[in-house]
């Protein structure tokens, strides 16, 4: 049975692998000016062996900015005379503590003691936790963070008080340095959506099997099954998404990707961070009243799964950063990131189209991607107002051409059937469904919280 002293004070995996893994990338595609960090470090980050398996943090975020590195960075990094750097700077939070190593972001400080503002000034540096004599490498810890959940991952404020490092990026390219580090623990964090649905959905499942009410299992009540059925296409929805994410991120780690499938992984990157985020908190909360007052119960240990859930939406990005961030995709581009979406869902709706069952859903999926796409050439000026549900719509709409192409690649079974016909049954595309919304100017918004505060 799970009880709160074994869920919280056990270990916690999932962060520091995902941060490690992202920097085992970085590190690998160093250039061979970084050999001697590259032999050092890689083989550690790789490593099976416990005696010498390292694990990375990822100290980003300072007291005066979160994803806004850009002006929140203040850590200054001296140079030396054997080509390191002093660190000096407060990181406010600060996961996996513990790590052996970690990449951070300073900014440069010139002949002249200044250092350049703004995203061109932030570099990337390598630095390891512990000196050779393992005593931490003139890092101050500060504080220990009293967290919502993920209570069992050391995350700290730190004061670099003359950290040795060494930067590892060009200067002033540390924002680019970190791009395929966060594309991996974005990964990571949608992985990590779609295990937390399905753990609770299969206590929930069990429970229902085991659970009397009004003289009755669970299990025999249509309406609590129902609600299940409801968990389980959510379930699958986010990890069909995962897994396809993952299938164009090795095909873009074995250099064999094509263009349309490198241009999908950057939209789909934080698409599925940030919808499969929203997704975990609403079917794990779902989950727990499946299990009644049982699930508010903290000798159970179910609460910590939400706690440790609502990590998910704000770890690598808040939902409305990344929803800026598809926006600057589709703008870096010039729209060529939709282009591949669009060929993409096409091209995996086809054969469903063909079917009695599905062909009514895949015109669906095709009439709302249509809808989509001449929202975004039309109404540019509301692009900003309406870019989460941009964002839930591309989503949406790409997981229903995907459990379409499933449903038939696997033999048509009942259950994929089911699947793809529920998803496809529900709004595709929020970002058209509610075009009411964006004519709301910010004067209007400013004054409703006016009118709310008595002001």
């Amino acid at each position: 049975m799970l009880t709160r002293e074994n869920t919280e004070n056990g270990g916690l995996y999932s962060c520091p692998l995902a941060m490690t893994d992202g920097a085992a990338r970085v590190i690998k595609q160093l250039p061979s000016a970084y050999s001697w960090i590259k032999e050092r470090a890689y083989p550690r980050l790789i490593s099976r062996d416990p005696a010498q398996f390292w694990t990375s943090g990822q100290w980003m975020t300072e007291r005066r900015g979160g994803s806004d590195v850009a002006s929140g960075t203040e850590t200054v990094a001296v140079p030396q005379s054997d080509g390191s750097y002093r660190l000096h700077g407060y990181k406010w939070f600060s996961s996996a503590t513990d790590a052996n190593m970690t990449l951070t972001l300073a900014r440069v400080e010139g002949p002249d003691k200044n250092v350049i503002e703004g995203t061109k000034g932030l570099s990337l540096f390598y630095l390891e936790v512990f000196d050779e004599q393992k005593k931490l490498n003139n890092i101050q810890v500060q504080k220990m963070k009293n967290k919502l959940g993920t209570r069992q991952l050391p995350t700290a404020e730190l004061l670099l008080d003359g950290a040795v490092a060494y930067r590892i990026s060009d200067k002033g390219r540390g924002v680019a340095g970190i791009s395929n580090m966060l594309t991996i623990s974005r990964i990571h964090n949608a992985l990590s959506s779609a295990a937390a649905m399905r753990r609770i959905l299969s206590m929930a499942r069990d429970y229902s099997t085991r659970r009397k009410a009004f003289g009755d299992y669970l299990k025999n009540y249509p309406l609590h099954m129902q609600t299940l059925a409801r968990m389980e296409v959510e379930a699958r929805a986010a990890t069909i998404l995962v897994l396809e994410v993952a299938r164009l991120l090795g095909r873009e780690d074995t250099g064999i990707a094509s263009d349309q499938e490198s241009l999908l992984l950057r939209l789909l990157t934080p698409l599925a961070k940030l919808y499969t985020a929203k997704q975990a908190m609403s079917v794990v909360s779902e989950g727990l009243e499946c299990f009644g007052g049982q699930g508010y119960i903290e000798d159970t240990g179910l609460p910590g799964l939400l706690r440790d859930s609502q990590v998910l939406t704000i770890w690598e990005g808040t939902t409305n950063i990344l929803s800026l961030d598809v926006l600057r995709a589709i703008t870096k581009t010039q729209g060529e990131v939709l282009v591949a979406l669009h060929h993409s869902v096409m091209s995996k709706i086809q054969k469903a189209s063909q079917t009695q069952e599905m062909k009514d859903h895949s015109h669906r999926v095709k009439e709302a991607t249509l809808k989509v796409m001449n929202f975004v050439q039309t109404n540019p000026d509301k692009a900003q107002v309406a870019a989460r549900d941009l964002a839930y719509s591309l989503t949406r709409i790409y997981i229903a051409s995907l459990l379409l192409d499933h449903a038939v690649e696997c033999g048509m079974t009942r259950t994929d059937i089911h699947t793809a016909q529920r998803w496809c049954e529900g709004d595709l595309a929020p970002v058209v469904s509610n075009l009411s919304h964006y004519n709301t100017t910010p004067e209007d918004l400013h004054l409703v919280f006016q009118n709310y505060s008595g002001q």
